[in-house]
């Protein structure tokens, strides 16, 4: 039996290596301050937002040729930062239709609309390689004032990728589910944004064909709005030139500018709002205009 002084030196001892495991450990992170910025980027390896000084981002008059999925996002976004019902969205289809520009343009537009009052809504945009953290970054926000879009671009999940199962999670089916100060957009190139070889290897490995599929397509399904960006027309993407010449004052002679904008498509093979935008820098430069 050990004696009282024993006991006494004993309990010194643990009570100094304790103090020390106190010092040497990590401290947990601050609460982060969402007030300093509108924008944040997600820091998977450190767990923390990181403020965005000035976002990259296209004013909303520029968005030409997707006036029916503009006003759409514009009216559900909107509806969340006031505290309504609103829904999760995807936005899909062609390559350089701005279909991200248009995430980060609505968020802009909303908090620093000259006909509205300004609205506390933050951005927050999580990387595609970081998707198995959401569900940290979703504790973080929950219990903030603040209420937050949380945006990840070119979201798809290639073959023996399991981390579609957090955003799912994430989006409706865990026990406590998206916070109510949460709205999560994203962008992809595919509609269902998992790629058809990988269902098809559900569907001939299932046991239960049908529910393997099932399971793939119900992570689309979680997003209540699908809106769709298609390859424009020609009159749209001249649309789209002019209208970026016009605002940046580079139109000089509007039949060169036409013949050079149609070149420049043609040689890339592609029409679309990026292709307009890359003519429209190439323009600047030749004529020595700086892009603000």
């Amino acid at each position: 039996m050990m004696s009282p002084n024993n006991e006494s030196s004993a309990l010194a001892l643990l009570s100094r290596i304790a103090e020390a495991l106190d010092r040497i450990a990590p401290r947990p992170p601050a609460a982060p301050d969402f007030s300093v910025a509108d924008a944040f980027v997600w820091q998977a390896s450190t767990r923390q937002p990181v403020p965005v000084p000035r976002v990259n981002r296209v004013d909303m008059a520029l968005l030409r040729g997707i006036d029916r999925v503009r006003d759409t996002l514009v009216e559900n976004t909107e509806r969340f930062a006031r505290g309504l019902p609103a829904n999760n969205a995807l936005l899909w289809g062609a390559r350089g239709m701005g279909k991200s520009s248009l995430v980060k343009a609505v968020h802009g537009e909303i908090n620093a609309g000259s006909d509205r009052p300004r609205l506390a809504l933050k951005l927050i945009e999580i990387h595609r390689e970081d998707i198995e953290t959401l569900p940290e970054l979703m504790s973080l926000v929950r219990q903030d004032q603040h209420r937050f879009v949380v945006f990840c671009d070119d979201l798809s999940f290639d073959t023996d990728d399991t981390s579609y199962k957090s955003l799912k999670a994430v989006l409706e089916g865990g026990i406590e589910g998206r916070p109510e100060n949460v709205i999560f957009y994203a962008t992809s190139n595919r509609r269902h944004l998992l790629p058809r070889d990988m269902m098809d290897n559900e569907r001939s490995t299932a046991i239960n064909p049908g529910e393997a599929i099932e399971e793939k397509v119900s992570l689309s399904d979680r997003f209540g709005l699908w809106l769709g960006f298609h390859k424009c027309s020609q009159d749209e993407y001249l649309d789209m030139v002019f209208g970026y010449a016009t605002h940046l004052g580079l139109v000089e002679d509007k039949a060169v500018v036409r013949a050079e904008a149609l070149e420049w498509a043609t040689t890339r093979g592609s029409r679309s709002g990026r292709t307009a935008w890359q003519y429209i820098q190439d323009l600047a430069g030749r004529l020595g205009k700086q892009i603000s």
